[in-house]
């Protein structure tokens, strides 16, 4: 999944609105991010097999380190805790743990049974939504499509780059989907690698979207209506 994971992040926001979305993107990215560099490292490994499903040409041969439920769970306590250190917010922390999480969750719905429970497990998750183009083309942007909705409507331009930075932002992300997935398979590993390290530059970016938008403040609270205080009557002499 690629925009998928994006649209959690998105509405995430309403969730945690003092959270950047930066950081929300972050966390829903972060074992997709740390992946290339294992993979430099070779110490994890994917191959370009075209076929291996009806979506990716990607066979991920072994991720246990970036991809294995055990191994994001703790990710995600790792992310969630260096955030309440550094901003003190808890709820935000909180917020980020199950938005790191959703990655394996959602990966676990679109991938192969290649998705181990921890490092050195023989037991692989795998739905294999991406068997079917149709049903990943429809689930992902349906997905990545209401992620977009709540955060415009939760937030809104303090100007024009407010603005232009969002549409700009969205639109790049579902064009690079759409390449991906009617486009030729990399041509190595190493290049695979290497084009996974630009998700890095849609964190810069959400920062930067989030940066000139604020959050809609809540709609006040119907003011409660009491009652007149009751009057005493005299009775009639």
């Amino acid at each position: 999944m690629f925009i998928g994971h994006f649209g959690v992040a998105l509405a995430a926001k309403r969730v945690a609105p003092r959270t950047s979305l930066g950081t929300l993107v972050m966390a829903a990215q972060f074992v997709d991010l740390i992946w290339p560099l294992f993979l430099l490292l070779g110490v994890e490994r994917v191959v370009v097999a075209p076929g291996a499903t009806a979506v990716t040409p990607l066979d991920f041969y072994s991720y246990p380190l970036s991809h294995s439920l055990l191994a994001d769970v703790g990710w995600a306590f790792l992310f969630a805790g260096a955030y309440k250190v550094v901003k003190g917010d808890s709820h935000g922390g909180i917020c980020l743990w199950f938005v790191l999480l959703s990655h394996w969750l959602l990966d676990a719905l679109t991938h192969q049974p290649d998705l181990p429970l921890y490092p050195g497990s023989s037991t692989y998750i795998g739905l294999g939504l991406w068997n079917s183009r149709a049903g990943t083309l429809i689930v992902e942007t349906a997905i990545f499509t209401l992620g977009a909705r709540l955060y415009a409507k939760g937030t809104r331009p303090r100007d024009f780059i407010g603005g232009f930075a969002f549409r700009t932002f969205i639109g790049v992300l579902f064009v690079i989907y759409l390449v991906n997935f009617f486009g030729p398979p990399p041509p190595s590993e190493k290049a695979v690698a290497v084009a996974a390290l630009g998700m890095w530059l849609f964190v810069a970016w959400a920062y930067w979207v989030d940066r000139h938008r604020q959050v809609n403040a809540p709609p006040p609270r119907p003011a409660l209506i009491t009652p007149p205080p009751a009057t005493e009557i005299t009775p009639e002499l």
